[in-house]
């Protein structure tokens, strides 16, 4: 742990009542920032507020994937400080990936911040701000204890029915393209055991969907009590029957960890959803080799058709980077050829840009950026349109939806099929919690209508 004595002249301390929680990135920062908030809550009894401007602590959980990461945490940050100037004893910390790549330098450039922590670090949360509030000191926690927090966090919250937990940390992979690696660190299981009684927990709590989460599912390995090694397909298949699983899901996926297992987990399992989040990034070999993804384009078709060998209708969605250093018109007709060929539900798409500390960074950015431009037009306008044909691929099925919350328009409700589809439909708001047959009327960009078949 980094301390920084600073001048500020020890006062009385103000009770310190709410937290606000600004969170960047993946679906890993959502649960992270969960898990901050039942942190502090069960240590200090702060209630979440909406506003910065009413919180007593503001904590920022930042992600470094995207263009100018860095600038935006800085831009955020200095409309905190307009808060921390009125109201002195403020707390502000910044955590996350940029967090941890920027470290110290977060404090040298905006020294009103007094903690700066990394995804590891965060269960240390309630004694660092003990230790600001008792010493007025700046804290840097950017070590990589492993999987440490996990036995330090309290029992977990459910706020609708959702829940997410954490089977891994890290990532082995080494992408040129990603830092997650250097800011995350080497992949960590956790054991069976915890994530059993952590899903448990929600299940109990009243999550009806559950997601496990790490940079790369597939590659979870762990000996259980009594010394047995557990895989990914085994974990899905213990979570899969715990009492009163209702539905489970899973990201994120790499291709060169597709096995049979987990490809048949899907038709074994009936509480895994019919849904698979899998980039491929490019379709292009020679790209795939440049990005150093472990895999070509023919491993990733075998993965798909034996998916759809088990499970037809499962739906797919996937990642794509454009404009990558050294990318071809060719490469990128390739990448076009690919989504052509599986046919996916949705995904999502970026031009390239360098991100600071990765082998990709030090290769000169050659594309240039109205080719970027013209080639993510095209590959969006490509999937727009097989999601749209998939969309309404699914009028006239009735499908069982899970129903989420009320809708925006009066008397709707919303809700979610197994393949993760948005579905609006007219119901009473008892229904909420419950999973109702649906048949589908109607089909939009990012949604579908229907009508409920049996009386509310």
């Amino acid at each position: 742990m980094l301390v920084t004595e600073t001048t500020e002249k020890k006062s009385k301390l103000k009770s310190l009542d709410t937290l606000f929680i600004k969170t960047y990135g993946c679906a890993m920062n959502v649960y992270d920032s969960s898990r901050m908030s039942d942190l502090m809550q069960s240590a200090y009894g702060l209630r979440i507020v909406d506003e910065p401007a009413d919180a007593d602590v503001i904590l920022m959980n930042t992600c470094s994937i995207r263009e100018n990461a860095e600038n935006k945490v800085y831009s955020e940050l200095g409309r905190y400080k307009k808060i921390k100037d009125k109201r002195p004893d403020l707390i502000i910390g910044v955590g996350g990936c940029v967090g941890q790549q920027e470290g110290e330098r977060i404090q040298q450039r905006a020294p009103y911040v007094d903690i700066v922590f990394g995804p590891q670090t965060y269960h240390r949360l309630p004694e660092m701000v003990k230790e600001i509030r008792r010493n007025r000191v700046n804290l840097t926690e950017t070590d990589m204890p492993e999987i440490e927090k996990f036995d330090h966090l309290p029992k977990p919250k459910v706020e609708g029915l959702t829940g997410y937990v954490t089977i891994m940390e890290g990532c082995d992979k080494f992408c040129t393209f990603c830092i997650v690696p250097y800011t995350r660190g080497a992949e960590i299981s956790r054991p069976p055991e915890d994530i059993l009684k952590e899903c448990q927990q929600l299940i109990d709590a009243g999550a009806k969907d559950i997601s496990l989460l790490g940079q790369n599912v597939n590659a979870y390995h762990c000996e259980n009590e009594d010394g047995e090694t557990v895989g990914f397909a085994d974990l899905l298949h213990l979570v899969g029957g715990l009492e009163g699983m209702e539905r489970l899901r899973f990201s994120t996926s790499h291709p060169m960890e597709m096995t049979t297992e987990l490809c048949e987990a899907f038709a074994e399992i009936p509480t895994l959803m019919p849904y698979l989040h899998l980039p491929v990034q490019s379709g292009s070999d020679v790209i795939l080799k440049a990005m150093h993804r472990g895999h070509k384009r023919d491993d990733y078709f075998k993965a798909i058709d034996e998916l759809r060998l088990h499970t037809p209708d499962i739906a797919l969605s996937s990642d794509f980077i454009v404009g990558f250093p050294g990318e071809t018109e060719e490469d990128f007709e390739m990448t076009l050829d690919l989504v052509r060929k599986v046919g996916y539900d949705s995904a999502f798409s970026f031009k390239y840009s360098p991100r600071p500390g990765t082998p990709a960074a030090k290769a000169e950015d050659d594309v240039p950026e109205h080719v970027k431009d013209e080639r993510l037009q095209r590959l969006l306008a490509l999937l727009r349109e097989q999601s749209r044909e998939r969309m309404e691929k699914q009028v006239g099925k009735t499908s069982q939806v899970l129903v989420e919350s009320k809708g925006k328009n009066e008397g709707d409700l919303q809700g979610r099929t197994p393949d993760f589809r948005i579905v609006h439909f007219k119901g009473n708001p008892r229904l909420i919690g419950q999973t109702m047959p649906v048949k589908i009327t109607a089909a939009y960009n990012m949604s579908l209508r229907g009508e409920l078949l049996i009386e509310d």
